[in-house]
């Protein structure tokens, strides 16, 4: 009588199909990584580098007069002032509505998350046209706004809410999934132990997705800074008053104003950069507080 003895392949081995089904050969490998680095330098970087030769080709005068023209300052402010009320304003709502979403069940939750996914879907131009529909002066409030002298598109408030609209995702987005890892536990330990909601909130649950917080509000301020089509629409594009940086750096490339063009254009590149800077050392906090959170439901 014989016997059939099977041997396990050794620890860390995988069997010859397994390894040809997971493995690559060497040539494909770096054919693909020779693809995606020539893809990255045609798309990023080339025209990277190319917005900072620009601006510089006519030396730093030139370059430092095209960033302190009135039109330009003005625009900068503008593009800072809608930034800093929008981002704050979104930091507000992304907080309530991933608290709401993920400490709670409801009817209408699924409706909630599909409206803060609306801007993604919704062509920024599609998004000023109806605030310029809503507020207008053939809108819907257009004669009752005119009445009582409040201008809203071809203003300022046009161009916050504009904004606003667009950015408002970015917050909530970032905290919802780390808040549902992260689970009710402790807020529920606070509770019982007599904290009140402020007091939850601040020593709880707000150490908790401080990361993922400050990860929303870096991605929600670079986009509010070079938000083009949705301020387009709303802001009149009236000079030294209602036109962002976006719109400035248009203004001035149709008018064949080249240089001064790409140095406004260096200010946003080199606000990308500082961004993927600030992302990458804030996504790596990210994820380590999202694994920890799914791990033990009470990250550190």
């Amino acid at each position: 009588m014989s016997t059939a003895i099977t041997t396990a392949p050794a620890a860390g081995i995988a069997p010859r199909g397994l390894q040809g089904a997971t493995t690559e050969p060497a040539w494909v490998r770096w054919l693909l990584i020779g693809t995606a680095l020539a893809f990255l330098s045609f798309f990023l970087f080339v025209p990277l580098v190319a917005v900072f030769v620009e601006a510089f080709k006519k030396g730093w005068e030139v370059y430092v007069a095209a960033i302190v023209e009135p039109d330009a300052l003005s625009a900068i402010k503008l593009t800072l002032l809608a930034a800093a009320i929008s981002v704050p304003l979104n930091v507000v709502f992304g907080v309530a509505a991933a608290w709401c979403i993920a400490k709670f069940d409801f009817r209408g939750k699924n409706l909630l998350l599909t409206l803060i996914d609306l801007p993604f879907s919704v062509s920024p131009v599609i998004a000023g046209l109806i605030y310029a529909l809503v507020f207008g002066l053939q809108g819907w409030f257009g004669e009752w706004l005119r009445d009582h002298d409040i201008k809203i598109i071809f203003a300022v408030p046009g161009i916050v809410l504009a904004t606003v609209f667009i950015t408002f995702p970015f917050v909530a987005r970032e905290l919802i999934p780390l808040m549902q890892a992260q689970g009710t536990e402790q807020e529920e330990a606070a509770t019982v132990l007599g904290a009140s909601g402020w007091q939850t909130f601040w020593r709880v649950t707000l150490p908790n997705i401080k990361w993922a917080l400050l990860y929303g509000v870096i991605l929600c301020n670079a986009r509010a800074m070079g938000e083009f089509g949705a301020v387009s629409v709303v802001s009149g594009h009236i000079r030294g008053m209602t036109n962002t940086m976006p719109l400035h750096i248009e203004i001035l490339y149709n008018e064949y104003q080249f240089a001064a063009a790409f140095a406004v254009a260096s200010l946003l590149a080199g606000l990308a950069l500082v961004t993927l800077v600030l992302k990458f050392i804030v996504e790596r906090r990210v994820k380590a507080a999202y694994s920890q959170a799914q791990d033990t439901g009470a990250p550190q």
